[in-house]
């Protein structure tokens, strides 16, 4: 019986070393692993945005432009006449340099996907023939083959207005090499050739060498209450409750504008395969706007995404662009099984109108009505004989309801 208490002792002391020994394998376990991610990760550190990243790039550009070597309407303003004034960098890694400025006392944005004018891909015809003597029409050649490269779109020759200046002159030569270096970036392709089509993507202020100026909008937020900042895009009145919800349904049916604009408006559908608040933002009237558009694609080019080989659906999943894959030739379908408005529904409308377990963001009128509309429409099913249908059938009962919505909040004014 005296044995007793020393194994109890002896048990305890064991137990104590093993609890030991664990705590200090996990603390070098969490070291370890600390170590391989700032080794993984230490060159997104290092590449944070600083403004000494900002003046350099800009230093750089204006100093291209007294070369000649680079030329754009915006050019001459930044770099002679200061009325382009450096605010902020806020965004500066391999694959994008963003900078806020203001012009002539309106805030804007300077985008460029490299840091360097040389770094894009150089014109050899600018070095084989005298600057003048390029034909315009294989430069305009060059533009649709780019773009149906880019964008998978057949442009025709008076379709690229957008995208080429024609303006022959002293510095023609220094206009052809900007045009190239804007060229071989998609989202100055997207959005210069939507200018005059969709009032739902940034509008293009102007262009420097290799940089495009958009407007300056603020973007939405997964974090944010509301999804998008309110309060900055129409002031503090937004405060109210009643406000709020009247902002919100106005933002509501200009999502819904924008999924029959881009389904329905172009010569092929446009399909976003990237939606979340952060790609959007609010201009003053409160119509939304695709701020980010890498992962936006026409049918052509959806196509040859999707069509790759599978073992089942999940390999036919791109982002919030899903196929369905055929197991008889193991092929993802070239058809996208989802649509632009069924994920809007579950990405964007269910943080507005359905039921949550916190506090409930706003109270709608019709609110019942719209938490089960918006449950229908996000949960849509793949592509069938009758998804089209549905889909139609969802976003007019949307807008059905959004429009009650909006002359019931009148009523109580």
């Amino acid at each position: 019986m005296r044995g007793i208490p020393g194994w109890r002792r002896l048990r305890l002391a064991g137990w104590r070393r093993c609890t030991l020994a664990f705590l200090l394998a996990w603390a070098a376990g969490w070291v370890v692993l600390s170590a391989l991610l700032f080794l993984l990760h230490g060159s997104v550190f290092s590449e944070r945005c600083t403004d000494e990243d900002g003046h350099r790039i800009l230093a750089r550009l204006c100093l291209d432009y007294s070369s000649g070597a680079l030329t754009g309407d915006l050019c001459e303003d930044l770099c002679v006449a200061q009325k382009l004034v450096y605010k902020h960098c806020l965004y500066y890694d391999r694959g994008k340099k963003v900078i806020q400025a203001d012009w002539r006392g309106q805030p804007i944005i300077l985008k460029s996907k490299k840091e360097i004018f040389s770094s894009y891909q150089h014109l050899s015809m600018l070095d084989e023939v005298e600057t003048q003597d390029i034909p315009e029409t294989e430069i305009l050649l060059m533009v649709a083959l780019e773009v149906k490269n880019v964008l998978g779109l057949e442009l025709s020759n008076n379709s690229t207005g957008p995208l080429w200046t024609r303006r022959k002159g002293p510095h023609w030569k220094a206009q052809v090499a900007s045009m190239w270096s804007l060229i071989q970036q998609e989202e100055y392709i997207f959005f210069s050739l939507l200018q005059d089509f969709s009032k739902h993507v940034l509008r293009i202020i102007g262009s420097c060498g290799h940089f495009y100026a958009v407007e300056y909008l603020t973007a939405g937020h997964a974090w944010h209450k509301t999804l998008f900042p309110l309060e900055n895009i129409v002031g503090p009145s937004l405060a109210g409750r009643r406000s709020r919800v009247r902002a919100i349904i106005d933002i509501a049916l200009s999502f819904l504008d924008m999924v029959q604009h881009f389904d329905n408006d172009f010569s092929h559908r446009l399909h976003l395969c990237d939606i979340k608040p952060e790609n959007f933002a609010i201009r003053h009237d409160l119509t939304v706007v695709a701020i980010d558009v890498d992962m936006a694609f026409f049918e052509p080019k959806m196509r040859d995404i999707l069509e790759q080989n599978c073992t089942g659906d999940e390999d036919c999943n791109f982002f919030d662009c899903f196929s369905k894959c055929n197991l008889k030739i193991r092929r993802c379908g070239a058809q996208r099984a989802n649509n632009n408005l069924q994920v809007i529904c579950d990405k964007i409308f269910r943080r507005w109108f359905s039921p949550s377990l916190r506090e409930p963001l706003v109270s709608f009128p019709l609110q019942p009505q719209l938490q089960k509309a918006v449950q229908e429409c996000a949960e849509l099913g793949h592509v069938d004989t009758t998804v089209h249908q549905r889909t139609l059938k969802s976003l007019i009962e949307l807008y059905h309801l959004l429009r009650v919505s909006q002359q019931e909040l009148q009523r109580v004014e």
